[in-house]
């Protein structure tokens, strides 16, 4: 009897081990190559610490697992594949789990393209960088791959694509895109969320402000613009635009979102 107690908790020890404790084989089966391609394009994922960033490829791996990445006009390469995961990751990472449950596929053309998705350059027309697809469309992003690099090469500029069409999507899970993330927001703030956009949007629009022209053109495109700035230029969004980085913060850090009394 005296062997046989810690042979059951010996046995009790490596259930959980093996059972309890086994990494999920999903969140384990990502390219080694992806930790370098991420270190040399992608600023927000360089800053993570090394715990962190192997979360991070973790819910890239389970992103590419629910959604198809595909190329029309050349062939797709591995880092497109990763710019396009690293920008639906981005916005969503503070939070434990987020599905885009509106997006079955992201299709990549090579250039700019126009509302009738033409790419070639016959087409002097070819100003959309990205879109969120509707009707036939439905369910499907469309990206111009070269707007999507030009995104992690240059943050300077606090233009990226690929996280803009993301929050596009994030906007719309409460059914509209307006410019209103319900599902981020308390209730409470929702009203002062769009006092302060479209007070910002009257600066943009009276050029007094160095948020991008395009914020101006209505509710939807201001979050998506302001939330480019708020991943690729942090520090200079807090210091220059504090009450639009403080509800910015409280949108994507689910940690920062103030305690009900």
């Amino acid at each position: 009897m005296l062997y046989i107690l810690p042979l059951l908790l010996l046995a009790g020890a490596a259930l959980y081990f093996f059972v309890f404790r086994a990494p999920d084989p999903r969140t384990t089966t990502h390219p080694e190559s992806w930790h370098k391609l991420l270190l040399d394009h992608v600023v927000f994922y360089k800053e993570l610490s090394a715990i962190a960033q192997k979360r991070f490829r973790n819910r890239m791996m389970l992103f590419l697992e629910e959604t198809y990445v595909e190329a029309v006009g050349f062939e797709l390469e591995e880092l497109d594949t990763v710019l396009v995961a690293a920008s639906a990751v981005i916005p969503v990472f503070k939070f434990k789990e987020w599905h885009y449950e509106n997006l079955t596929g992201v299709v990549l053309y090579p250039d700019n393209f126009n509302e009738d998705m033409n790419f070639d350059q016959e087409h002097p027309d070819r100003m959309i960088g990205g879109m969120v697809g509707n009707g036939r469309y439905e369910n499907q992003m469309i990206l111009s791959r070269s707007s999507l690099h030009h995104g992690f090469e240059n943050n300077s500029d606090k233009h990226n694509t690929g996280i803009h069409e993301f929050v596009h999507l994030i906007d719309k899970v409460d059914g509209e895109t307006d410019g209103v993330p319900e599902r981020l927001l308390e209730k409470s703030y929702v009203l002062p969320w769009i006092n302060l956009m479209h007070k910002e949007m009257e600066s943009i629009d009276s050029n007094k402000s160095d948020i991008r022209k395009y914020g101006g053109t209505n509710q939807a495109e201001f979050f998506a613009v302001a939330a480019e700035y708020f991943f690729s230029r942090p520090k200079l969004m807090k210091r220059k635009h504090p009450e639009l980085y403080k509800m910015l913060l409280m949108c994507f850090d689910p940690r920062k979102k103030p305690k009900a009394a």
